[in-house]
């Protein structure tokens, strides 16, 4: 009995030393990139659209909610992340802008395989807030592309940027400014994709 004692207590002190040794998941607030966008009834265009992910880059690409505090620095908040990475939430939050508008009816994602009119992607360039003095600003910057899905051939690119100031520096309300800019961006890349769209489809 003794010697099996002695032979469980030290493993038992290697189990205990190794749980005590395990990083520890930082405590995290975790928020969503909200929208105001009203819901509209547009007359509906008779093309189909996938809605695909943009690139960006390596730092952009995750749920850290990044920041610059000044000049070349870029950081994100502690403690707080987007429930998903930013190519993610602003596919997502396109998605929902032509679902609002209700010209664009036929759908889907990247997340599936279905063939689509005409793809939706591009290059994210920023999705920050960056200081300006004691001032908080949002900046959203897309280069958007539109692709016609059967032959992979741009039909329309253009640059859009929104700015949006925070009430405050707090994340709340930095959140919130985010939230005001995706719709600003919405409506701006909705109007700009329905015309190319329809322009495309008469050739």
């Amino acid at each position: 009995m003794k010697r099996a004692y002695r032979m469980i207590a030290p493993l038992a002190f290697a189990l205990m030393s190794a749980c005590s040794i395990l990083p520890k998941a930082d405590p995290s607030d975790v928020y969503r990139l909200a929208s105001a966008q009203p819901v509209s009834q547009g007359a509906p265009v008779s093309w189909s659209l996938r809605v695909t992910k943009p690139q960006t880059s390596e730092f952009l690409d995750s749920p850290r909610i990044a920041v610059v505090p000044n000049g070349d620095l870029i950081s994100s908040y502690a403690n707080s992340r987007w429930s998903d990475p930013a190519p993610v939430l602003l596919r997502n939050r396109l998605l929902d802008g032509f679902q609002r508008d209700g010209r664009v009816t036929l759908l889907s994602t990247d997340e599936t395989n279905l063939q689509a009119d005409y793809e939706l992607g591009g290059q994210l360039q920023a999705f920050q807030s960056e200081y300006h003095g004691t001032a908080v600003e949002v900046v959203i910057r897309l280069d958007a592309r539109l692709v016609r899905g059967s032959d992979q051939r741009i039909i329309a690119s253009r640059r859009f940027e929104v700015r949006q100031q925070a009430g405050d520096t707090k994340v709340p309300s930095v959140v919130a400014a985010f939230g005001q800019a995706g719709d600003q961006l919405n409506r701006q890349v909705v109007d700009w994709v329905v015309a190319q769209g329809n322009t495309a489809a008469k050739h």
